[in-house]
């Protein structure tokens, strides 16, 4: 089942009839190792197996990060005064993507591969990469007092990208280290959008 998915994965991001949005299967809400053994095994990892993950464990790593939880809209991190204002952007091999909670979708951003350009060669090799972006428009405001929101939101989102991981026996490691000046207008970000961090995802390597 997973290789089906990861082959209907390239197929869809490779054809020219449905490379614009891919979407994505329902997640998988059932599973994974109980929560406290999932944060005996949260690591910060460096190093990674280059196989692509299957479009199913992309589709859970998305919602279990930051996906619609409730028919309210409300997600799976929380955020200060429901303002939901970081965005996951998700660079693969095939392109840049811009995850839609509410459709569960994926939304092509450019079909350029971005990953070298966001980070140094060892992070590149992994073959998920999430942005982690705050529009400050929807917080209403760039001040300090709206980064700190941000930032704390964003640390929520991380923390459940480490805990889905963990819990599936893949390995990701968060950094600050991005290259923002390259990657900003690749992504094709506003003066208000902000790139706060970054996950390399994938595989733990052999």
């Amino acid at each position: 089942m997973k290789t089906m998915y990861m082959y209907f994965f390239i197929f869809a991001v490779s054809s020219n009839l449905i490379a614009q949005t891919i979407d994505l299967p329902p997640a998988q809400k059932s599973g994974g190792m109980p929560l406290m053994e999932a944060l005996s095994k949260r690591a910060s990892v460096r190093s990674f197996d280059t196989t692509a993950i299957p479009l199913q464990q992309l589709s859970d790593l998305l919602w279990a990060s930051f996906g619609v939880n409730r028919p309210d809209g409300k997600r799976t991190a929380p955020s200060a005064n429901n303002k939901q204002e970081i965005d996951l952007y998700v660079l693969l091999k095939t392109g840049a993507y811009l995850y839609d909670a509410r459709a569960h979708a994926l939304v092509l951003v450019t079909s350029e591969d971005l990953r070298a350009t966001a980070s140094e060669a060892r992070f590149a090799e992994a073959p998920v990469q999430l942005i982690y972006v705050a529009d400050l428009a929807r917080r209403g405001s760039s001040d300090d007092g709206a980064m700190r929101m941000a930032n704390m939101d964003c640390g929520y989102i991380s923390q459940n990208t480490y805990l889905y991981c963990a819990s599936v026996g893949m390995v990701t490691g968060a950094r600050g280290t991005v290259n923002r000046d390259a990657l900003a207008p690749k992504l094709k970000l506003k003066p208000e959008q902000r790139i706060l961090l970054a996950h390399s995802i994938g595989q733990p390597k052999p």
